[in-house]
């Protein structure tokens, strides 16, 4: 079983701990690689004369496009989080200042997913959280996306046994 998230309540059993797929991370990855192979290219360039102040202009001008391109994604890929339990579906998201997010299971009215040829490529997908009182709840890059849905789908409508109706009483013991 996976640890127990802080927010979870104890007595929680945790279905599910997860973070948005991977796949989130290949654009930052690359634009990390491009801005190191641009600031490379720049550096071979630059005139003689023009350095230091040069160099470091490159340097920092690198390391703001790094951080905004490449670390804050990360950070927000490391510090967004969804929680499953057998009573909520949590998520927790943010770098400086966290937010949280908490919906009881009891209020979700209908459970759906999307997942695009790519999507399915990779494994990944779009949860939809419908309740009653609001739009629906929207969960991006969700990985493993068919056993999530099955897992919050079972918590919700739990099978009956073949022939007997859900309201039927269960059969007596001897």
């Amino acid at each position: 079983m996976i640890s127990t998230p802080a927010s979870a309540h104890p007595d929680e059993r945790v279905l599910l701990h997860l973070r948005q797929h991977g796949i989130v991370l290949v654009v930052p990855g690359l634009a990390l690689l491009g801005v190191g192979i641009l600031a490379g290219l720049v550096a071979g360039i630059l005139p003689p004369a023009t350095q230091p102040w040069s160099g470091w202009i490159l340097a920092i001008a690198s390391l703001v496009a790094i951080l905004g391109w490449s670390v804050v994604p990360f950070l927000n890929w490391l510090t967004t989080t969804y929680t499953i339990t057998e009573h909520r579906v949590m998520s927790r998201t943010g770098i400086l200042t966290r937010s949280g997010h908490d919906l009881p299971l009891a209020r979700i009215s209908d459970v759906a997913y999307r997942s695009s040829i790519i999507d399915r490529m990779f494994g990944s997908g779009v949860l939809m959280l419908t309740t009653a009182a609001e739009d629906p709840v929207v969960v991006r890059h969700v990985p493993q996306i068919e056993g999530v849905y099955m897992t919050i789908n079972g918590l919700l409508f739990p099978q009956q046994p073949p022939g007997r109706a859900a309201s039927s009483p269960p059969p007596p013991t001897p």
